[in-house]
C-alpha cells in the first residue's frame, strides 16, 4: 500500500515510518505539518493519508482540516486519522461528506500495532475504521434522534460505525448472525435507508445522526 504519514513528532513519525516499511508498504512521504502534507499528496496520489489532527503552526485543527481537503481533491485517496484528541467538528464533516474510506483511532487507545495495521488495511479497502471511543463521543452529541432505536440497535449501530462485519458484530454481542441482520435492517428501515444499495447505507446510517 502506497502511504503517506503527516505527524509532527519526530520521534513518532520516524517510528510509523519503519513500522510501515516493515510491513511491506511504501511511505512516499512523512511530513511535520499540514502544507507539506497537502503538496505530497497532490504529488504522490497515495492509497491513503494517516494525519494526526493538531499540527504547526497553531497546533490546533489543521491535520484534520487537511485530510477534508484532501477527500474533496482526491476522493480515491483513504484518510485515517491518528490523534489523541477527538475534534469533533471537523470529525463528523469528514465522515458526512465522505461514507468510506476513511478511520479515526486514538494514539492513547492503540494497545496492539496490528490494531492500526488493521485499520490502515480498512480504509485502504474503502472501508470504516472507528475507535469505539470516538464513535460513542459523536453519537453522544445526537442522542436526540438515537431515541427512535432499540437500546440493541443502538449497540449495533455503533458496532457498524466502527467498521465491524455482521460476523464480528455478532461475536461482540453474543448473538447470531441473523440476529445481527434484523437489527441492521430495522435500523435501516428507522433510517429510511431501505432503498439504498451497497455498503454504504451502513455508513449513512451513522451519519444521518451525526447530521441531526
Amino acid at each position: 500500500m502506497r502511504v503517506i504519514l503527516a505527524e509532527d513528532s519526530t520521534l513518532l513519525r520516524e517510528g510509523l515510518v519503519r513500522l510501515l516499511v516493515e510491513e511491506g508498504h511504501d511511505v512516499l512521504a512523512a511530513v511535520g505539518d499540514a502544507e507539506a502534507l497537502l503538496s505530497a499528496v497532490a504529488a504522490h496520489l497515495p492509497d491513503v493519508v494517516v494525519t494526526d489532527v493538531r499540527m504547526p503552526p497553531t497546533n490546533s485543527d489543521e491535520g484534520l482540516k487537511a485530510a477534508l481537503e484532501i477527500r474533496r481533491r482526491f476522493p480515491g485517496v483513504g484518510v485515517l486519522v491518528l490523534s489523541q484528541y477527538v475534534e469533533q467538528r471537523y470529525a463528523v464533516d469528514l465522515l458526512t461528506e465522505h461514507a468510506d474510506g476513511v478511520g479515526y483511532l486514538l494514539k492513547d487507545r492503540v494497545v496492539q500495532v496490528e490494531e492500526f495495521l488493521d485499520a490502515l488495511r480498512r480504509v485502504g479497502a474503502g472501508d470504516v475504521a472507528f475507535d469505539p471511543e470516538v464513535v460513542r463521543r459523536l453519537l453522544a452529541r445526537t442522542s436526540h434522534p438515537l431515541d427512535v432505536l432499540t437500546e440493541r440497535e443502538r449497540q449495533v449501530l455503533a458496532h457498524m460505525a466502527e467498521g465491524h462485519t455482521n460476523n464480528a458484530i455478532a461475536s461482540r454481542l453474543h448473538v447470531s448472525r441473523s440476529a445481527v441482520e434484523k437489527h441492521i435492517n430495522s435500523i435501516f428501515d428507522k433510517l429510511g435507508l431501505s432503498d439504498v444499495d451497497g455498503y454504504s447505507r451502513r455508513v449513512l446510517a451513522i451519519l444521518r445522526y451525526l447530521r441531526a
